[in-house]
């Protein structure tokens, strides 16, 4: 019996809902900087460490789960909750324990390794779940992550809700998150238990020129989609000043990450037409187009800049699941997972960089400018599916 045909209705959205309360501790540090600034004496410096914590521990924690190949010695359903229940106690200890800003860096740090296996291994619980049509599966599970990620921002938009109690309730989200896994989403008919990262397979991904294309589409992507994500409040914060406005940052925060969810979603059904290469290549133009005009909306009325920002958060975010497929489709058999593990680790690495050189140029210029240092990584992924279009065919996925 195929996968499809016995697959429960209930597995995606179940699926769908573990993955956006899992990653809802990704971004709380960014969502209650403002009132870190205010009880810790921080300043908008902070939001790289803030940011960069977490990122580095997602980057150590897939490494090490996949040199152990961890997803395919623990069922990876009982791994996502471990994990999700280990993001949610770190989430809780800040709550409840964190006096300093070095306590919660190192717990973050620590959140960030638990949610190497939260995205990654849910996306693999997927996969044995829906071996076709994975480009629109991946769409829904990355556009939860992505509202996961914006949740923190709207528990932070209630002026009356106190920082910590903020990270209370992204920890107990966590929590649940692993649960509803654990109880509801099993391994599913068509899961695939592969190997550990191998340095053989490295060597052969190495000289597959259609794969590193597809994966400089993704560093592309990847050099600006966290950066947005971290200045953006700073951006608004920013325009607020300058107009003597006083918007609720936290919930126009909220509602552009959240568009990105909802552009997952739509890149993931559009893949279905257009191919996952043509969505992931217009979405990339199109958010690099919002880094270049960046300045010159810091200077219109705030309806435009809402809308603005609104597109942005949007496209920034819709072509991340298209990635994943084209990766998986362009790397070969053998090697797919070492190269998707490699690829991704790569990835975040440059988030990391990114944000620390968008944050340090703000000693310098205004943040509406900054966001011109972001402009090379749309141009290098747009040119790189250019490629790749030229020298593959790019089937739906």
């Amino acid at each position: 019996m195929s996968a499809t045909t016995t697959r429960p209705r209930h597995i995606l959205p179940l699926l769908v809902l573990a993955q956006f309360l899992g990653t809802s501790g990704w971004f709380a540090g960014n969502a209650v900087l403002p009132d870190l600034q205010l009880a810790w004496g921080l300043d908008d410096q902070a939001v790289a460490p803030l940011t960069n914590s977490v990122q580095l521990g997602f980057i150590a924690g897939a490494l090490l789960f996949a040199v152990l190949a961890l997803a395919d010695r623990i069922p990876p359903a009982r791994l996502f909750f471990v994990c999700s229940a280990g993001g949610g106690v770190c989430s809780l200890a800040i709550a409840w324990w964190a006096e300093s800003l070095t306590q919660l860096l190192w717990l973050r740090f620590v959140g960030g390794v638990m949610l190497a296996g939260i995205y990654p291994v849910g996306m693999k619980i997927a996969a044995g779940w829906y071996p076709q049509g994975l480009g629109r599966a991946l769409g829904y599970l990355i556009g939860a992550l992505v509202m996961g990620t914006a949740s923190s921002h709207l528990l932070s938009s209630f002026a009356e809700v106190d920082w910590r109690r903020v990270i209370e309730g992204v920890g107990l989200m966590s929590l649940a998150g692993g649960v509803v896994v654990l109880l509801g989403v099993p391994d599913g008919p068509a899961a695939f238990h592969g190997k550990g990262l191998s340095l053989a397979d490295i060597r052969i991904a190495a000289g597959h020129r259609p794969l590193w294309l597809s994966a400089g589409g993704y560093f592309g992507h990847m050099w600006e989609l966290y950066a947005v994500w971290a200045i953006a409040p700073l951006w608004l914060a920013r325009w607020a000043e300058m107009n003597a406005a006083e918007p609720n940052l936290s919930f126009y925060g909220f509602l552009v990450i959240a568009a990105g969810g909802v552009g997952c979603i739509a890149g993931g059904i559009w893949s279905g037409r257009y191919g996952s290469l043509g969505v992931a290549r217009l979405m990339l133009a199109l958010s690099g187009l919002c880094c270049l005009l960046s300045p010159l909306v810091m200077q219109s009325g705030w309806l435009l800049v809402v809308l603005f920002w609104l597109v942005w958060g949007f496209t920034v975010v819709a072509d991340s699941p298209q990635f994943s497929a084209l990766s998986a489709q362009n790397a070969p058999a053998r090697v797919v997972g070492s190269a998707l593990t490699l690829i991704n680790c790569l990835g975040y690495s440059l988030t990391v960089v990114a944000v620390q050189v968008v944050v340090f140029a703000m000693n310098w210029w205004p943040v509406e400018w900054v966001m011109w240092l972001l402009i090379p990584g749309p141009l290098l992924g747009v040119w790189c599916l250019s490629q790749l279009r030229n020298q593959v065919a790019g089937p739906a996925v």
